[in-house]
């Protein structure tokens, strides 16, 4: 895993939007946002670091788990048999989190590339089903970018979030 992620990249003349590369981590109390197994079984991946360093409930596989400032959200993209879900039963947790996101409005949010791991999905396939998520409030993967609408190369560095953690 590397340092907490640098400054992120926002995009001009939108919402405040910020994105950080694959594998950072927050720093700034953000919720950690994670693919999981309806099992709970935090061993692999984003699931691993929820449970080592934000929270994440051994046998929670689903939802809001910890204490802020360490606390995440699971997004099950498999079953409790660990196959991977289909996406309409992924697109019904994302909106499970995004109806989350839009009440927690003191929380941050940095989401993970969620079932594009372990789960075997494309950015292309996870990416748009995000865009109802409180854009101010979240952080996303810059791979997902061009996916949710956005172009890279129109994209700048910014300060993203008060206090940006530098390596």
């Amino acid at each position: 895993m590397r340092p907490p992620n640098p400054c992120p990249i926002i995009y001009p003349g939108s919402q405040p939007l910020r994105w950080h590369e694959d594998k950072t981590v927050p720093c700034m109390g953000e919720v950690w946002v994670f693919g999981s197994n309806l099992a709970g079984r935090h061993g692999a991946g984003a699931a691993a670091v929820a449970r080592k360093k934000f929270g994440a409930v051994y046998g929670l596989g689903v939802g809001y788990q910890g204490l802020e400032p360490a606390h995440c959200y699971a997004i099950p993209t498999k079953d409790g048999q660990l196959q991977t879900q289909p996406l309409d039963a992924i697109l019904y947790a994302v909106d499970e989190f995004v109806d989350f996101a839009r009440r927690m409005e003191r929380f941050r949010f940095f989401i993970t590339r969620i079932g594009c791991g372990l789960a075997g999905y494309r950015d292309e396939d996870i990416a748009p089903m995000f865009v109802r998520a409180p854009m101010n409030r979240c952080s996303f993967p810059v791979n997902w970018m061009e996916f949710m609408g956005y172009a890279p190369h129109r994209a700048s560095v910014g300060t993203g979030f008060e206090g940006c953690c530098h390596a």
